[in-house]
């Protein structure tokens, strides 16, 4: 038992080489770009530290702006593939470089991208992670899916779109509990829509943010709750109507 679960080398060979797969993209960046000061390049913690960081790359956008977007979209799928904590800075950076609708565009290609990666790669190596660091959400999550099995894009919609379960978890989990790519990708590419619009507006006015508390005010989260309510209503009804059709079907299979 204790063989299974060691993490294998060819395991730690492959995490390896997505790493440095990302860190050959950034270092292509680097060096195309002019020689100057980029130590203020790192992930921000807090709302000052990305104000510095917009300060900054502000300038170098419209000059440079493949090897900003290349670097942002690199740093995003990273962030997401490794869990690394701090992709809602990585949102407000958006809008705050490209605005509204190039923001957002840029934060659901990188997001579903990030995402996409992490499924895959935890579908490789992933397994003994998930039930040693969330085996509780796991079991529920198995449940969940395996009950819904047939409206299973509504679910996992309800999921993206609220609060409901971390994305992080839903990522690296859903490739372990059989959620098809393809539902996968539909459901992360739509359902992180309304709360990236949330996100990149905010960051066009970042100097006006004060917490990042003020992002999800009450009225927000209630909008975000009621696009759930409405993705998962399908999956709701199915369920009704299969009871009762089934006292039905007993009974005619009795006849």
């Amino acid at each position: 038992m204790a063989t299974e679960d060691r993490f294998p080398m060819w395991e730690a060979a492959l995490l390896a080489a997505v790493a440095a797969v990302f860190a050959a993209a950034l270092g292509g960046v680097y060096v195309s770009m002019p020689h100057s000061d980029y130590s203020f390049l790192k992930l921000p913690r807090n709302l000052q530290e990305l104000q510095v960081l917009t300060d900054h790359l502000e300038g170098y956008t419209s000059d440079y702006t493949i090897q900003v977007l290349v670097g942002y979209c690199a740093v995003y799928i990273f962030m997401q593939t490794f869990m690394i904590p701090g992709t809602i800075f990585m949102s407000l950076l958006a809008g705050a470089l490209f605005g509204q609708l190039g923001g957002l565009a840029l934060v659901i290609f990188a997001a579903t991208a990030g995402a996409s990666s992490c499924y895959f790669l935890s579908k490789l190596v992933g397994k003994p992670l998930v039930f040693s660091l969330w085996p509780d959400k796991l079991m529920f999550f198995q449940k969940q899916v395996g009950k819904r099995r047939e409206k299973l894009l509504n679910y996992m919609l309800f999921l993206r779109v609220t609060p409901t379960l971390p994305n992080t978890f839903i990522n690296f989990a859903s490739p372990i509990v059989d959620v098809p790519y393809h539902i996968f990708f539909l459901a992360t590419s739509i359902g992180l829509i309304p709360a990236a619009y949330v996100t990149v507006r905010a960051g066009i006015a970042l100097s006006d943010l004060r917490s990042l508390n003020d992002l999800y005010d009450p009225k927000s989260i209630a909008v975000l709750f009621l696009i759930g309510l409405v993705s998962v209503t399908p999956t709701l009804l199915g369920k009704n109507e299969t009871q009762r059709s089934a006292p039905a079907n007993m009974a005619a299979s009795t006849n």
